[in-house]
């Protein structure tokens, strides 16, 4: 059974930058288009970037311009680089096979606060 844990989170201040990692087991991430949800407090989860098994990404408006999503095959690995982040991209972070059909790991938990 595929399994996702997600790591990178933290405390960090407005504008700063994250790195979140999510390795992968049981499912070859490199044939599979990946997605970036998040989940913030009495929000739903939504996705916010992804990256199809042809390598082409996409975001959502909220995050154009900030968030970069990338892999590497070789590691099994989906990664979601946050710079200039802002307050209201406080959430727990998940990856997940595009369309969320995989079972979600525990996420990982970003605060941007002062």
């Amino acid at each position: 059974q595929a399994q996702l844990l997600e790591s990178g989170g933290g405390l960090v201040q407005p504008g700063g930058s994250l790195r979140l990692s999510c390795a992968a087991s049981g499912i070859d991430i490199g044939i599979n288009s990946m997605g970036w949800y998040r989940q913030a407090p009495g929000k739903q989860r939504e996705l916010v970037a992804w990256i199809q098994s042809g390598g082409s990404t996409n975001y959502a408006d909220s995050v154009k311009g900030r968030f970069t999503i990338s892999r590497d095959n070789a590691k099994n690995t989906v990664y979601l680089q946050m710079n200039s982040l802002k307050p209201e991209d406080t959430a727990v972070y998940y990856c997940n096979k595009l369309g969320a059909v995989l079972p979600w790991g525990q996420g990982t938990q970003v605060t941007v606060s002062l």
